[in-house]
């Protein structure tokens, strides 16, 4: 035996994978300590490639013996004994003279198991971040995107091909300063994990509210080597809280309504008694002029007592079987007969077989009343649009009430519906209107929503639930 037959020999025996050299017929001819003491056989034993392969044996030997193969690489299931399986990567070998057949193969058993279990990880990692609700998005260390869920891009609106490469911060709202995402870099660079809520915004301009945890990846030198974030979609639970806030502000407001109408109404009523005695009995121009200041001032306060007391009593209006679109004719037939609205078109869509539905049919038009009249003064005194429309839905009726005017700022949207906020000028509104409305339409147990742009116009749309409809 040479030096070099030796050298071969030994790699052959101290080789940590089983190593078997068969024959073409399948006979095992030779294997190294590594298999041989797995499969407890002698160094030199006539046993065949099905002994250790069962079933993939015929594919074995059939790789083998390919004419135009030279190598191959099988994964399958080795079989070293009954009670000794690994998954293992098989890689055979032709071992040939020049110009001849080749007699025999070596075949290289290479146990992974280790690899197996990971990849297996990887795959359940895999299928549980492709399939759940929640929204996923890998990033690398400079915070690129470099994996999206489907559940991401059903949330932000934007594809995976949109989002790969790009920062997540193409999705912010504005809401959050730089010092709040200074803070959180500075926490997730450091290897801790960050828990907290986001307010961002879809493609569409839409904006939505989740529950993020942002993750550091780290190497096996704890090095930061990407970040994993996984939302939680809590857009429809901050939509409810802010009902429960708006419903128990105005259940408060209603109870401290009544109060201060009971407290003021009895002196203003004495007021002006006084005031319009003073009136009669007075020839002084002047005092008659400011007299009546103070009566119109009375008038007003008056006004909006007698809206806080209709608001905060108990309705005394019958409650029946009403049809919306009738309602709304008769409140479009108040509006366009006014002076404003000369300039204004007025475009009416109403579904003709809408059902039936148990309302207070004086309140509802004062409630599309008071919506068509901030219309009209949303338009001003250029030629403008308002779009009426009804239409029925799953489980109520929708009316929509849209102007084409000057819009409502962003900042101002989320307090329309407050007591006493208006966005017109002192004398000309009480800022009760919408309130009660809102007010109105949730005792009949449905909502209001509000969209709109500064310069293209405002959309209201009021939802009326169709419980106890003629077609229940």
């Amino acid at each position: 035996m040479t030096l070099a037959d030796a050298t071969f020999r030994k790699i052959f025996e101290l080789h940590s994978d089983a190593i078997i050299v068969i024959d073409r017929e399948g006979a095992v001819v030779e294997c190294n300590p590594a298999a041989c003491k797995r499969r407890k056989l002698p160094r030199e034993a006539a046993r065949t490639v099905r002994d250790a392969w069962g079933a993939a044996g015929d594919e074995l030997l059939a790789r083998m013996n390919a004419q135009n193969e030279t190598a191959g690489t099988i994964r399958t299931t080795f079989i070293f004994s009954p009670g000794d399986t690994i998954p293992a990567e098989l890689r055979i070998v032709r071992i040939t003279e020049a110009g001849e057949e080749p007699r025999l193969f070596l075949v290289t058993v290479k146990d992974i198991s280790e690899q197996r279990r990971i990849e297996l990880d990887l795959l359940r990692f895999s299928e549980v971040t492709l399939h759940t609700v929640n929204p996923i998005q890998i990033t690398d260390a400079n915070g690129k995107i470099i994996y999206v869920n489907p559940a991401y891009e059903r949330i932000s609106g934007y594809s995976k091909e949109e989002l790969i490469g790009r920062n997540p911060n193409l999705l912010k709202s504005g809401m959050h300063d730089r010092e709040f995402w200074e803070k959180i870099w500075t926490r997730i660079l450091s290897g801790k994990e960050w828990v907290g809520q986001l307010q961002n915004r879809r493609k569409d301009g839409a904006v939505f509210h989740s529950e993020v945890v942002i993750s550091p990846i780290l190497d096996e030198n704890k090095m930061v080597i990407g970040f994993v974030g996984a939302h939680r979609d809590i857009t429809e639970q901050k939509q409810l809280e802010k009902q429960l806030v708006r419903s128990q502000k105005m259940e408060t407001f209603g109870t401290l309504a009544a109060g201060i109408a009971h407290e003021v109404g009895n002196p203003l009523t004495s007021i002006s008694s006084i005031v319009q005695v003073i009136q009669r009995t007075t020839k002084d121009e002047f005092a008659r002029e400011k007299l009546e200041l103070v009566k119109n001032q009375i008038n007003r306060i008056t006004k909006i007592i007698r809206e806080l007391v209709d608001f905060s009593r108990p309705s005394a209006y019958e409650i029946k079987k009403t049809d919306v679109n009738n309602v709304m004719r008769d409140a479009l037939n108040i509006v366009q007969y006014g002076k404003k609205v000369q300039h204004i078109t007025f475009k009416v869509q109403l579904y003709d077989d809408l059902p039936h539905i148990a309302v207070v049919s004086d309140q509802l038009v004062q409630v599309f009343l008071n919506i068509l009249m901030n219309a009209v003064d949303a338009c001003g005194t250029e030629q403008h649009a308002i779009g009426v429309t009804s239409r029925l839905c799953d489980k109520s009726i929708e009316i929509v009430i849209r102007d084409d005017g000057r819009g409502i700022e962003k900042e101002d949207i989320e307090k329309i519906f407050d007591p006493f906020f208006t966005t017109k000028e002192v004398g000309k509104g009480t800022g009760l209107g919408l309130w009660v409305s809102l007010g109105i339409v949730k005792n009949f147990g449905g909502d209001i929503q509000v969209s709109s742009e500064v310069g293209q116009g405002t959309k209201f749309t009021i939802s009326l639930p169709l419980k106890g409809s003629l077609h229940e």
